[in-house]
């Protein structure tokens, strides 16, 4: 009973940091927001801050994974709802519409931290860039298993080899393109999803 209250504990404190983290990070940048900072929105020590999450870029990858899922549960993006309802549709439009809706959530959800981070940051900082290589490698990761998916259910375009494929969706979905067309050219994330939707499919699909 000790042991499960000191985890509820540990975890609610680990909570009130990632919210506050996420707070500073969106208003200060990565650089503007410091562990002391954080701790004391947090209303935590620096140490308390250390010993739940970690240094700044721990915090700053744990801020983005909540951000993405939309919580700190141990699920993979994969076995959620809307991704397992991608894997399971039976057209290859609606897989890729489904697709480009999973992206626009992710968008809604972490969109503001993609542009502090990806975009504004990526190269002021080595701890910044190590962050963004490790996210734009787990993005590859992800983006050939739906690759892969799509080929051996529904088939390629002449041509397109899956890796290509995978490359392609990899590019299609990278968080630069996604802050060019919203943030900077003022689309809503519904004209961006109908346009990734679509484009992913001209690139990816079969022609009747």
């Amino acid at each position: 009973m000790r042991n499960t209250a000191r985890a509820e504990q540990v975890r609610a404190t680990r909570q009130k940091v990632l919210v506050a983290a996420r707070d500073l990070f969106l208003r200060r940048g990565y650089f503007g927001a410091t562990i002391e900072a954080i701790a004391k929105r947090a209303a935590v020590s620096p140490q308390t801050v250390y010993n739940v999450v970690g240094g700044k870029a721990a915090l700053l990858k744990a801020v983005y994974d909540v951000a993405l899922a939309g919580d700190d549960e141990p699920v993979p993006m994969i076995e959620r709802p809307i991704a397992r309802a991608m894997l399971a549709a039976t057209d290859p439009q609606e897989c890729l519409r489904l697709y480009a809706r999973m992206g626009r959530e992710l968008a809604e959800r972490a969109g503001p931290l993609i542009a502090v981070v990806f975009v504004q940051g990526a190269g002021r900082d080595p701890d910044v860039r190590a962050f963004v290589d490790r996210i734009e490698g787990e993005r590859a990761i992800g983006t050939a298993g739906v690759a892969r998916h799509v080929a051996r259910r529904f088939g390629l375009r002449d041509g397109l080899t899956e890796a290509e494929a995978g490359d392609v969706l990899w590019a299609l979905t990278a968080p630069e393109l996604l802050d060019r067309f919203t943030r900077r050219r003022g689309w809503s994330l519904d004209r961006y999803e109908r346009w990734l939707a679509g484009t992913m499919a001209e690139s990816l699909l079969r022609r009747p």
